[in-house]
C-alpha cells in the first residue's frame, strides 16, 4: 500500500496540491504513475521509514521499501491521471510544464512574499508594498492569458491549473480584496472555477475569499522575531532613510513655492470608460442598402453595427441557392452544399444551446456560399406536440377557465392554430437576430399540408409493409398528459436517500427513495413460513402474480411449486425461479408486477403469467378490492402500507439511493403502464444505419460517436409512436367493424382489424378487400391518437423538398451533404432520420453527421432554471443588469422556493449582469469554444473578450482607411507589386498561413483552429506588428514604399475580412462596405464575395518570417528587460551581439523595426568579437543574438544588487533539490519516465535562470 504523507495545516498548499490531485486520480484513470491510489496519512513519516533525513511534505511513499517521491510538483505528477495534463509530447502538455514551471519559480515566491508578512510570518521590516507589487508583476501572465482561456491549457483543469491555485490559495484567501479582486478579473473568474470544482471541492471546502480584513487574531508572541542586523545592513537603511527625508523636504518646498502660471501636475489617470452606446439612426428603409458613408464612430458599438444588414441581405435574395444563377439544376462545377436546420420547437425561445447550433451551422453555410457552391440551409420548425398543447391549455385555462374537453377536439385545435400564429414565428425572428443565412422563403413547419402528407404517405407504407404494427406493450406514461411519453421526455432525477417530492395533483409532498419490506405467507405451512420481499413502490403489490428467487439459491429449493398468499386478494402467488434475479440483493426474492414494471414484464413474459393493470390513464387505481378501489397511486401508497402494519406483514423501510423518473413537461412521476399503441419495427433498419456507418457512406464526427451509433443500433427496441394527444399528425389508421355474422367482432390488439389509408376512403376499400366484404358492410373508426413528434422530424430531409412528389429540390436537394447538430440527440433523431431515409427513399438523408458539444456554464454544470445559470443568448447580445436577471426568474416558471437558491447564483456568477457583447463576438466565441468534446464550459467574460477583438478590428480598419487616404485605388488583382518591403513580404506570408489554415479547419470541422488562426492574424501580426511597423513608412517620403505598403495594408483587409466573415458577418460586412472596390464587378455585398483560397494567395516566404521572426524575438527579449527594470517610460538603446555575419546582415536589415515595435532608441549591431557597452542587461534573443540594453543611468544598481543575489539564493537550492533528487538511490529505475524528463527540463530551466542571475549580478557589480 502506497501511502501520501501531508501536512494536515489548512494552508499548508503544498499538501492540498498533492491531496486534490490524488482526487483527481481516484475519480480518473488511477494516478499517472499506474499504482494503487495512496493511503493518506496527515503527520510526516516516521525517520525508521526513510533511509535519509525526513523529507518535506508532501511526500509519496511508494509501497513499503519502495520509492520514495517528495515535493509538491513531482507528487502531484504521480497522482493526477495519466493523460489530463496533456497528451505527452503534444503541445497542450508543453504548455502544461510551463505553467507548472510558473507557478514553482514565479507564483509561489510572490505568494508566499506577499501573504506571510500580513498573517505576521515574516519580518516587519520587509516592504510590503514591494512584496504586494512582485505578486502583482507574477499574476500579469496570468490575467492577459485568461482573459480568452477558461483554464490554463485546455477547456478542463490540468496540473497547471492545480500548480497555480493553489499556489494561489494564500493570496485569495488573505490579501486580494474585493477591490483588488476587481482588478484581476480573469484570474478571480477562474480561480473560482477551479475551486468550485468536485475535486478541489473535496479537499478545500468552500474556499472564503479574503473580505478587506485581516482573518488572522494577531496573538502576542506570535510574530516571528527578525533576525539581528549586520553593521553594513544598518548603515545602509540609515543613509536610505536619510535621503527619503531629504526628497520629501524638497517635494513639499516645491508644492509651496509653485510658480505663477506653471502648469499643475496632472490628475490620475482615470480609468477607461465605456464610451457608451453608438447607435445607427439614419432614416434607412426596412430592406434597403445602409448608408456608410458617414464617418465612423470612434469605437466599435454592436447596436450601430448591426443595424439594417439582415433586412437587406433577406431582400437581395443572398441566402437563396438561385442566387446569382439562372435555375438550381443548373450544372456548377464547386457543386451543392445542402443542410437543414434541426428544426426548433414552435413553443421554444432562443437559448445557447440554439446559438452554439446556428453558429456553427450559419459559418459553414456562409463558408460553402462564398466558395461558390448552390447553397441551402433550408430553416423549419417542429410543431412539438407536447408542449404546444401543454402551453395552450394553459393559456385555455388561464383566460378561459376551460379544459380542452370542455372545449372539443375540433375547437381545441383551432385554439392552437390561433396561437402558432400569433406567437409561432417568435423563434424565427431570434434566428434572424443571430445572423443565421436562412433561406425564409423555403421555410417549413411540420404540420405543413406538404409535410402532413409526407407523414401520411410514410405511415401508409410502412403499415402495408408491416414494419409498423400495433401492440400492448409497457409504455412510459404521464398521468398529467394522459399520454405516451418518448425516453427523451423523461428526465431522471437523482436521489440519495429518502426523499420528499411534490408530484401535480397532490396537495402534500410523496416520499421516495425508501426500500419497503413486507411479507408473503407461504400456503400450506404449518410453521407460518413467510417470504420477504422488498420495494419502492409498495401500491404496486397490489398487483403482483408471482414471487421470483433464482434457480441456485438454496434458501428457497423446498419452495418448488408452492405458492404464497397474497393479504389482499382472492388468490395465491406462484414462486418462480428466474437467472434475472440478484441472490445478493435483500433476501434474494422479487415481487413481480408484469403490468406495471419492464423487468417485471420480461419475467411474466417468460413464465406465462398474468399482466393485471391496476392503475388507469389517470393513475387511479382499478381491478383491486376496496378500500384501496379508486384511490390515486400515491394515497394508495400511503393506505397500503397503513394495511401492511395492521396485518403483522410490515418488516422494514430504510433508505434506498435510486432515479425516479420525470415527464419534463408536467412534472408528473412518470408510470409503466400496458398499452396497445403502434410501434415501428427497427431491427432491419437499424442494421442498415449501422452498416452505411461500417462502410464509410455515412461519416460521424467526431468518430469517438461512432462506437455510441454502433451501440444503439445493435441493441436497439421497437419504437412507440403513438402519442394520446390532440395536437399533432392524427394517426391515418382505423378501426374496423364488419356488418357481417360471418366476421366476429374484433380487439384493438389484434392487428388485422386496424388498416391505414391516405383517405378514409382508400382505408375502406382496403378493408373490404381484406374481409371479402362490400364497402358499404365496413364500419371504421380512425384512431384518436397522434404520432409522436419524432416520427414527422425523421422525415425532414426530405419531407420538405417535396416527398413523396418529384420536384426540382427534391432532385437537387436531396441527399443532402451534412447534418449538424447537438450530441444528445444522435438516436433520437438523427438515428430516426437515417433509418426512414434509408426505408422510404432508397437513400441517406446526408452524407456526413457533425455532432457538436452540449453548452454548459462556466463551472461546468449543466444549465438549469433553479441553478440561475440558464443564459439567454439575446442577454449576451443586448446586455443585461443583475436586476434584469432576477426578474426574468421571477416570470419563470421556476418553484418560488428555488427562486433565491438562483438568485444567489446569479448573484455569483453576474455580479455586474452581462455586459453587451452583441451577436459577432457570440458567434466567434462559440465557435471558438467548439472543440471536439462532449461538453463546453462557456464563460462569459471570453465572449465579452472577443466584443473587444470586434472593437480592435475596428480600430485597426478606421487606422487603415486613413493610411490608406480618399484617393487610394486598389489595383485590380491582389498580387504583390514587386516593390514589398520585408515586412511586406512577411504579412502577405502569414495571410497565405491564415487563409490555409481556415479552409482546412472548415474542411475538417475544426472550429477553435480557425478562429485561432484568423485571431492570431488579426490581433498578433496585423495589428501588434504590421500596422506599428507601417506608420513610419506612411508618413516617410519614399512614395514608392509608401504606396506598395498601402497595396498590401488594402490585401490584407480585404482577404483578412473575408476570412473573418462566416464567423462575424456583421461587422465584416459593416467594414468591408467602407472599403474601396478592385474592380465595378464586385460583388454587392461581402457574403456573397468568394471566400480567400490558398491558390489566390499563394504568398508564403519563408526568408521574410525567418527575419521576422529574428525581429519578433529580439523584440520580445528587449521588452522583457524593459520589463525586469521598470523602464516603462524610457527608450533605452539597444546593441545586438551575432555569431556570425550572416547574422548580423539580418538585424542590421530588422533593426528599424526592432526600435518601432519594441519602442527602444538606437538599435546598433555589434561587430563580430566587439564587447557591448557598459553597463547593459543581457537577454538572449536567439542562440543567433543576444540583446543588450543599455542600463547605464537608468536604474539603481546597489538597489538590482540585492534583489538578485536574494534570487540567487533561492535558484541555487531549487536546483541543489532537483539535483539530489535525480542523484537518489533508485531513481532511474522506479521514477516513471515522465517525471524523469519533467525534472531533467526544471533542472535546466533553473540552471540557465542561475546562469541569467548570475551574468546581471556581474553587471550591476561593474556598474556600481
Amino acid at each position: 500500500m502506497s501511502i501520501l504523507y501531508v501536512s494536515p495545516h489548512p494552508d499548508a498548499f503544498p499538501s492540498l496540491r498533492a491531496l486534490i490531485a490524488a482526487r483527481y486520480g481516484e475519480a480518473g484513470e488511477g494516478p499517472g504513475w499506474g499504482g494503487a491510489h495512496p493511503r493518506i496519512c496527515l503527520q510526516p513519516p516516521p525517520t525508521s521509514r526513510t533511509p535519509f533525513p525526513p523529507p518535506r511534505l508532501p511526500a509519496l511513499e511508494q509501497g513499503p521499501g519502495g520509492l520514495w517521491v517528495w515535493g509538491a510538483t513531482a507528487v502531484a505528477q504521480l497522482l493526477w491521471p495519466a493523460g489530463l495534463g496533456g497528451p505527452s509530447g503534444s503541445q497542450a502538455a508543453v504548455l502544461v510544464q510551463q505553467w507548472v514551471s510558473y507557478a514553482d519559480t514565479e507564483l509561489i515566491p510572490a505568494a508566499c512574499g506577499a501573504t506571510l508578512p500580513a498573517l505576521g510570518l515574516r519580518s516587519s521590516a520587509q516592504d510590503p508594498q514591494a512584496a504586494l507589487g512582485a505578486l502583482g508583476r507574477a499574476l500579469s501572465p496570468l490575467e492577459e492569458w485568461l482573459r480568452l482561456h477558461t483554464y490554463l491549457a485546455g477547456e478542463a483543469p490540468t496540473l497547471a491549473d492545480l500548480a497555480a491555485v493553489t499556489a494561489l490559495l494564500l493570496p485569495f484567501r488573505y490579501v486580494l480584496d474585493p477591490s483588488a479582486r476587481r482588478i484581476w478579473g480573469n484570474l478571480t473568474r477562474w480561480f473560482i472555477t477551479c475551486v468550485q470544482q468536485p475535486e478541489f471541492r473535496a479537499v478545500l471546502g468552500e474556499v472564503v475569499l479574503c473580505s478587506g480584513t485581516r482573518p488572522v487574531s494577531q496573538q502576542p508572541g506570535s510574530e516571528v522575531p527578525a533576525p539581528p542586523k549586520t553593521a553594513a545592513q544598518l548603515k545602509k537603511e540609515a543613509k536610505k532613510r536619510e535621503k527619503l527625508e531629504k526628497f520629501q523636504q524638497k517635494q513639499k518646498i516645491q508644492q509651496q513655492q509653485l510658480p505663477l502660471g506653471e502648469k499643475k501636475p496632472k490628475p490620475e489617470k482615470k480609468e477607461k470608460r465605456d464610451p457608451g452606446v453608438i447607435t445607427y439612426d439614419l432614416p434607412t428603409p426596412r430592406g434597403e442598402k445602409k448608408d456608410v458613408s458617414d464617418a465612423m464612430p470612434d469605437s466599435y458599438s454592436p447596436q450601430y453595427v448591426e443595424a439594417a444588414w439582415y433586412p437587406w441581405w433577406e431582400q437581395q435574395g443572398f441566402f437563396k441557392p438561385e442566387y446569382g444563377r439562372s435555375s438550381v439544376s443548373a450544372p456548377n462545377p464547386r457543386g451543392v452544399f445542402m443542410m437543414c436546420i434541426p428544426p426548433p420547437n414552435v413553443t421554444g425561445s432562443l437559448h445557447l444551446g440554439h446559438a452554439l447550433t446556428n453558429a456553427i451551422q450559419d459559418s459553414l453555410t456562409r463558408w460553402h456560399r462564398m466558395r461558390g457552391e448552390i447553397t441551402l440551409w433550408n430553416p423549419g420548425c417542429d410543431h412539438a406536440g407536447i408542449a404546444t398543447q401543454v402551453v395552450v391549455e394553459k393559456k385555455l385555462w388561464r383566460e378561459q377557465g376551460l379544459s380542452r374537453h370542455q372545449l372539443g377536439r375540433e375547437a381545441f385545435l383551432q385554439e392552437v392554430w390561433k396561437w402558432k400564429e400569433e406567437k409561432g414565428d417568435r423563434i424565427y425572428h431570434q434566428l434572424k437576430k443571430l445572423g443565421s443565412s436562412l433561406d425564409w422563403d423555403r421555410a417549413c413547419f411540420t404540420m405543413d399540408p406538404k409535410l402532413s402528407a409526407a407523414v401520411t404517405e410514410a405511415f401508409v407504407r410502412l403499415h402495408e409493409e408491416g414494419v409498423i404494427y400495433r401492440s400492448t406493450r409497457l409504455v412510459n406514461w404521464s398521468c398529467t398528459l394522459n399520454s405516451a411519453i418518448s425516453d427523451i421526455e423523461v428526465d431522471k432525477k437523482e436521489l440519495t436517500g429518502r426523499t420528499l417530492l411534490s408530484v401535480p395533483g397532490y396537495k402534500e409532498k410523496v416520499e421516495f427513495g425508501v426500500l419497503i419490506s413486507f411479507a408473503y405467507k407461504v400456503q400450506g405451512s404449518d410453521s407460518d413460513e413467510e417470504v420477504v420481499v422488498a420495494t419502492t413502490r409498495i401500491e404496486t403489490m397490489l398487483g403482483d402474480v408471482a414471487v421470483a428467487v433464482h434457480p441456485n439459491d438454496a434458501r428457497y429449493q423446498h419452495l418448488k411449486g408452492k405458492h404464497v398468499v397474497h393479504p389482499f386478494l382472492s388468490r395465491t402467488l406462484p414462486v418462480v425461479f428466474d437467472d434475472f434475479v440478484d441472490m445478493e440483493f435483500g433476501t434474494g426474492a422479487v415481487k413481480i408486477t408484469p403490468a406495471h414494471d419492464q423487468n417485471d414484464y420480461e419475467v411474466g413474459q417468460r413464465h406465462g403469467l398474468e399482466a393485471v393493470s391496476i392503475m388507469d390513464s389517470r393513475g387511479a387505481l382499478i381491478n383491486v378490492p376496496p378500500p384501496f378501489l379508486g384511490l390515486p397511486r400515491f394515497e394508495a401508497r400511503t393506505a397500503v402500507l397503513a394495511a401492511l402494519k395492521e396485518k403483522g406483514l410490515f418488516r422494514g423501510v430504510e433508505d434506498n439511493p435510486m432515479v425516479v423518473p420525470l415527464c419534463n413537461r408536467s412534472k408528473d412521476v412518470v408510470e409503466p403502464l400496458l398499452r396497445p399503441q403502434w410501434y415501428v419495427r427497427c431491427g432491419e433498419m437499424a442494421q442498415a444505419a449501422s452498416a452505411a456507418v461500417r462502410r464509410g457512406d455515412l461519416r460521424i464526427l467526431p468518430e469517438a460517436h461512432q462506437r455510441t451509433w454502433h451501440a444503439w443500433m445493435d441493441n436497439i427496441r421497437d419504437w412507440c409512436i403513438s402519442r394520446q394527444l390532440w395536437w399533432g399528425h392524427r394517426i391515418p389508421a382505423y378501426f374496423i367493424t364488419v356488418s357481417d355474422p360471418a366476421v366476429p367482432l374484433g380487439e384493438d390488439p389484434d392487428g388485422r382489424y386496424w388498416v391505414s389509408g391516405r383517405s378514409e376512403a382508400e382505408a375502406r376499400e382496403k378493408a373490404a378487400k381484406e374481409f371479402g366484404v362490400s364497402p358499404d358492410k365496413i364500419s371504421l373508426q380512425q384512431d384518436e391518437d397522434v404520432l409522436d413528434t419524432w416520427f414527422s422530424s425523421g422525415l425532414f430531409p426530405f419531407s420538405i423538398l417535396g416527398w413523396p412528389n418529384q420536384s426540382e429540390d427534391l432532385s437537387v436537394f436531396y441527399p443532402g451533404t451534412l447534418l449538424e447538430t447537438g450530441h444528445d440527440i444522435l438516436f433520437f433523431w438523427v438515428a430516426r432520420m437515417v433509418m426512414l431515409g434509408l426505408k422510404l427513399t432508397g437513400r441517406l438523408p446526408f452524407r456526413e453527421v457533425y455532432l457538436h458539444a452540449i453548452v454548459r456554464d462556466a463551472h461546468g454544470r449543466k444549465m438549469s432554471k433553479s441553478l440561475g445559470n440558464v443564459i439567454d443568448p439575446l442577454d449576451v447580445i443586448h446586455g443585461v443588469s443583475l436586476q434584469g436577471l432576477h426578474d426574468q426568474l421571477l416570470n419563470s416558471n421556476l418553484d418560488p422556493s428555488e427562486v433565491e437558491k438562483a438568485k444567489e447564483g446569479q448573484r455569483a456568477d453576474f455580479p455586474a449582469g452581462i455586459p453587451e457583447c452583441g451577436t459577432d463576438a457570440l458567434r466567434f466565441g462559440l465557435c471558438a469554444y467548439t472543440s471536439q468534446g462532449r461538453d463546453i464550459n462557456l464563460d462569459v467574460n471570453r465572449i465579452l473578450g472577443y466584443r473587444h477583438f470586434c472593437n480592435k478590428l475596428w480600430n485597426a480598419t478606421k487606422f487603415a482607411l486613413r493610411g490608406l487616404g480618399k484617393d487610394f485605388v486598389p489595383s485590380p488583382t491582389s498580387e504583390p507589386g514587386g516593390h514589398g518591403s520585408l515586412v511586406d513580404r512577411w504579412i502577405l506570408s502569414r495571410l497565405a498561413e491564415a487563409v490555409r489554415l481556415s479552409n482546412q479547419g472548415f474542411q475538417a470541422y475544426d472550429f477553435p483552429a480557425v478562429t485561432t488562426a484568423q485571431y492570431s492574424f488579426w490581433l498578433y501580426e496585423l495589428c501588434d506588428v504590421y500596422l506599428e511597423c507601417l506608420k513610419p513608412v506612411l508618413n516617410g517620403v519614399d512614395q514608392v514604399v509608401a504606396e506598395c505598403a498601402r497595396q498590401t495594408l488594402y490585401t490584407c483587409l480585404d482577404v483578412g475580412l473575408r476570412l473573418l466573415s462566416p464567423f462575424m458577418p456583421f461587422v465584416t460586412e459593416e467594414l468591408f462596405q467602407r472599403l474601396p472596390r478592385r474592380t465595378s464587378q464586385a460583388p454587392p455585398s461581402l457574403c456573397v464575395t468568394p471566400y480567400p483560397e490558398p491558390s489566390e494567395c499563394s504568398w508564403k516566404d519563408p526568408e521574410a518570417e525567418a527575419a521576422l521572426e529574428l525581429a519578433l524575438s529580439i523584440t520580445r527579449a528587449v521588452r522583457s528587460l524593459r520589463a525586469d527594470y521598470n523602464l516603462t517610460r524610457i527608450r533605452p538603446d539597444c546593441f545586438l551581439e551575432v555569431a556570425d555575419e550572416a547574422t548580423g546582415t539580418l538585424a542590421s536589415a530588422v533593426s528599424g523595426y526592432v526600435q518601432a515595435l519594441a519602442s527602444a532608441g538606437v538599435v546598433a549591431v555589434l561587430a563580430l568579437g566587439a564587447p557591448a557597452p557598459q553597463g547593459c542587461a543581457v537577454a538572449v534573443a536567439s542562440d543567433r543574438c543576444s540583446v543588450h540594453l543599455q542600463l547605464q543611468g537608468l536604474v539603481d544598481p546597489a538597489r538590482e544588487l540585492g534583489k538578485l543575489q536574494a534570487k540567487r539564493g533561492e535558484v541555487q537550492r531549487q536546483a541543489q533539490r532537483l539535483r539530489e533528487r535525480r542523484t537518489a538511490p533508485g531513481y532511474p529505475a522506479k521514477v516513471p519516465l515522465a517525471v524523469q524528463e519533467t525534472d531533467e527540463a526544471k533542472l535546466q530551466q533553473t540552471e540557465a535562470e542561475l546562469k541569467k542571475v548570475d551574468e546581471a549580478i556581474a553587471l550591476f557589480e561593474k556598474m556600481l
